[in-house]
């Protein structure tokens, strides 16, 4: 995605016929939100603008896709990735556009600090992730745990969960959800 996320809300949501105001009382973010985020003032956490788009609805796939992915596609090169995340927080996605899609497959890394945000994210599916490099915090409902390289985790992704690196260097993984939420 060539375009900054304030201008590509504001494109998507027009072509969704949505006033600021209708975004946010169908995603539950204040209209101010929506205005600072669409004006480059604020930039969103993961879980600030995955709210936001499932007011639309649109997956975060989708949002930072610029191409619809050719359903018989078999292989991604290392540069083919698809980014869907911004800030302190990336996520590769293997293809593009999951419509029609049944897997998620991501390679994460949160920078020392960063994380999904302080609201948590809720969607349909299971969701699953091994830990490669450095420490990631995840909760997941009332429970929490600090995870290291070799330790993994696996839950309905219905339950409230968040992730963030405590640690002092960035935090790697490979996590898959299914059916694709993002």
């Amino acid at each position: 995605m060539d375009q900054p996320i304030g201008p590509r809300l504001r494109q998507i949501r027009l072509r969704h016929r949505l006033s600021q105001r209708q975004l946010a009382r169908q995603s539950g973010v204040a209209n101010a939100t929506i205005s600072q985020i669409e004006a480059g003032k604020l930039n969103p956490t993961v879980s600030m603008l995955k709210k936001v788009l499932d007011g639309i609805p649109v997956r975060l796939s989708e949002f930072f896709s610029d191409e619809p992915e050719t359903p018989d596609r078999v292989f991604f090169r290392a540069d083919e990735l698809t980014e869907i995340a911004d800030g302190g927080v990336s996520f590769l996605q293997v293809g593009a556009n999951l419509t029609d899609r049944a897997i998620q497959f991501i390679k994460e890394c949160y920078q020392p600090g960063a994380g999904t945000g302080r609201h948590a994210i809720t969607h349909e599916g299971e969701e699953c992730g091994l830990i490669l490099k450095g420490r990631l915090q995840v909760t997941v409902g009332e429970q929490s745990a600090i995870l290291r390289a070799g330790d993994a985790y696996y839950f309905r992704s219905n339950q409230p969960h968040s992730f963030t690196n405590p640690g002092s260097e960035p935090c790697e993984l490979i996590s898959a959800c299914t059916p694709p939420s993002f």
